[in-house]
């Protein structure tokens, strides 16, 4: 499962464990992982047990195909992160999570062609691997450890390949659909709300398959086939919904402007008086202050919240540059930026606001960062 997170990132906490740096991108697990690695153990271990009578030592080698799966899970997301940034596509990270894995790729793939070998390379080295694998297993006793572990390879491989490949995002299987209704339509974003409500089909129907299989045999669902089924359909849901809202964030990027996003300034002298900074901008219709110094050049914004604490009896008397933010050399946009060269200006520099300025190095004014994401998200 691959995340085409490209919206703009902020410094963050590390999502888990960083296991390694395998072609220099970050994996990390969480500590979800180890539900599934006890699941898996507990369940597998007793069917180990059956087929080999190893004792407590069934559980190790259930154990070992948990591993396995996750091992499994890595290789695929290599995959898509190794093709991703043979296009040029840069890869934050790899996380490994309670219910697989995800490719956090920062810039959205520019072509369908490219989106759906994205999306493929990850089914394409599963399957290549279970194929490998039960060909092993084929020449191998099948009752000895040799031959359940080589069982075990191909049948995660297999699982986490045909998983995949569903038609419905956050799937890649729904990437491959992405980028065919792309093709077809020419448009990137219809081919994401055809694939998010793809992905929403296989949630409901992943929900009621335990009911249906029960029925089917005269009986109930176990709790634990609802329990999954709610687990699975509620992440296909969620990632779905996530997908369609990123999707139509993204659509709305060649529309940004910093010259028509830009708060208007005026700009005045480190010793004003608050009160009377405000005074014109009111006159002029600024929604923002700019300090300025002797020579014009602009060194600090007035920040609104430390200006709007001061009370009305000391405002004459504070000068601006008491409850302004200096303006460093990341937090200067130009006004002619646009569409995703804008966003990557802020994606690179995360600030809560930004200096706007004319290419002769005139102040325009000030770009927020809640503007920018309101005109983002549709607010």
């Amino acid at each position: 499962m691959t995340n085409d997170d490209s919206a703009p990132v902020s410094r963050e906490r590390s999502p888990g464990l960083l296991l390694g740096r395998p072609f220099g991108i970050p994996v990390y697990v969480t500590s979800s992982w180890l539900i599934v690695a006890v699941l898996i153990t507990l369940v597998y271990g007793g069917i180990v047990q059956n087929r080999l009578a190893l004792g407590p030592s069934a559980y190790v080698l259930a154990f070992v195909f948990a591993i396995l799966l996750y091992a499994s899970v890595l290789v695929h997301e290599l995959a898509h992160s190794v093709v991703a940034r043979k296009f040029g596509l840069p890869v934050r990270r790899i996380v490994l999570y309670v219910l697989g894995g995800v490719s956090e790729i920062e810039k959205e793939a520019p072509t369908p062609g490219r989106e759906f070998w994205i999306a493929f390379a990850g089914p394409l080295l599963s399957l290549g691997l279970a194929a490998g694998a039960y060909v092993l297993a084929s020449v191998a006793d099948p009752f000895s450890v040799p031959g359940e572990l080589l069982f075990q390879l191909w049948v995660a491989n297999l699982l986490v390949g045909v998983f995949n490949l569903l038609p419905g995002l956050p799937l890649d299987g729904g990437r491959l659909l992405r980028a065919g209704v792309w093709k077809l339509t020419g448009r990137p974003f219809a081919g994401s709300v055809v694939a998010a409500w793809g992905g929403r089909l296989l949630a409901a129907v992943v929900v009621a398959l335990p009911f249906v299989f029960a029925w089917s045999a005269g009986g109930r669902p176990s709790p634990w086939a609802i329990v999954w089924g709610l687990v699975l359909g509620g992440f296909m849901w969620m990632g779905s919904t996530e997908a369609l809202a990123t999707a139509r964030m993204r659509a709305r990027v060649p529309g940004l402007r910093a010259r028509a996003l830009a708060r208007p300034a005026v700009t005045v002298l480190g010793e004003t008086p608050l009160a009377e900074a405000e005074r014109r901008a009111g006159e002029c219709g600024a929604r923002a202050i700019v300090v300025v110094d002797a020579a014009g050049t602009a060194v600090s914004i007035v920040h609104e919240a430390a200006a709007a604490a001061i009370t009305e009896a000391r405002r004459a008397w504070v000068p601006v540059s008491s409850v302004s933010r200096a303006v460093t050399r990341g937090a200067v946009v130009s006004a002619d930026l646009e569409g995703e060269a804008l966003v990557e200006a802020l994606t690179s520099r995360p600030l809560p606001e930004y200096l706007v300025v004319e290419e002769d190095g005139r102040v325009f004014g000030v770009l927020r960062s809640e503007d920018v994401n309101a005109a983002m998200t549709g607010r």
